[in-house]
């Protein structure tokens, strides 16, 4: 099971109160939020092992190279990522949380969580369950392979399993061209135009017929009369949206193949520092759900005593 961890958090944040608070008034919903969402989903589809993929990058410089309103909506003044006031404390506490229970937290320096998770996933002997809100990462769903993602639909409880036949149902294309056809359509959350004058119905057809984000430019190429899906109107457009294609795909594609050392990923039989989790849930007033990880996990009643 791979979590994408920003993403994650981000959800407890907005799904549950600010007003859980430490003892000492500061918020930590989103901290709880993610400790309660863990532990629901390792009690209900029983992984062998978890990781807690993590952002080291949220904006990498060969993405914004290649397509300078990638996210760019969403850097701070200051510089780095906007985050809400009252979450971006809460990060480091869920840092030193996980690394005292035991679960792995794996980023990759100058990449995403998404890369992270495609890598992992990309590895993985068996199959996996990637957990997230975000559905760029509907693009890593094989069903040969057993990798599905588990979408985090609304708040962090509500949970769509998504698999290739769900990525059809949805947008009417081939489980696995998600990645192309968010390429035509564009993802205004990511600072991703896409082709202008080019929507979902367009995208779907157009991946239906020749593949591929590839098929679909050689035939623009080659075509001389016009004929549905691709219209004179279409063709125009793509003809016009040729330089962002020759970009988008390099900001879109989830990276596979990022250099990542061996991650000791068993879920923990006990916390990895019994004495420093205690001191953490005291400290933050998240004693209830830690209590609830450890069950999850099977740790023994004293493991945070």
């Amino acid at each position: 099971m791979l979590l994408d961890a920003a993403s994650l958090y981000f959800r407890a944040f907005y799904g549950v109160p600010t007003s859980v608070t430490s003892p000492d008034g500061r918020p930590v919903n989103a901290v709880r939020g993610f400790l309660d969402m863990t532990a629901r989903l390792v009690t209900t589809h029983g992984p062998e092992r978890l990781v807690a993929c993590w952002d080291d990058d949220w904006r990498p410089a060969f993405r914004v190279r290649a397509l300078p309103s990638y996210k760019a909506h969403r850097v701070a003044p200051e510089g780095g990522e906007e985050v809400p006031d009252e979450l971006g404390p809460q990060v480091p506490v869920l840092v030193e949380v996980l690394a005292a229970a035991g679960i792995a937290r794996v980023g990759a320096p100058g990449y995403e969580a998404d890369d992270v998770i495609g890598t992992l996933a990309e590895r993985a002997e068996g199959p996996v369950d990637v957990v997230t809100g975000d559905r760029d990462l509907f693009q890593l769903v094989d069903d040969a392979r057993g990798v599905r993602v588990l979408y985090t639909a609304r708040g962090i409880t509500d949970l769509e399993l998504v698999d290739e036949a769900a990525v059809t149902a949805k947008y009417g294309i081939p489980g696995r061209a998600y990645a192309d056809f968010a390429v035509l359509r564009g993802d205004p959350s990511d600072g991703l135009p896409g082709v202008a004058g080019v929507g979902a119905k367009t995208a779907a057809a157009l991946i239906t017929e020749f593949g591929d984000l590839a098929g679909i430019r050689a035939a623009a190429a080659r075509t001389v009369v016009p004929k549905a899906p691709l219209t004179a109107a279409v063709l125009k457009k793509l003809h016009a949206g040729a330089d962002y294609l020759d970009a988008a795909p390099v900001v879109v594609a989830v990276a596979r193949d990022i250099d990542l050392p061996p991650v000791a990923d068993e879920l923990p039989r006990r916390p990895a520092d019994p004495d420093a989790l205690a001191a953490l849930a005291a400290a933050h007033g998240i004693e209830s759900s830690v209590r609830r990880l450890g069950a999850a996990l099977g740790w023994p009643a004293d493991a945070t005593a």
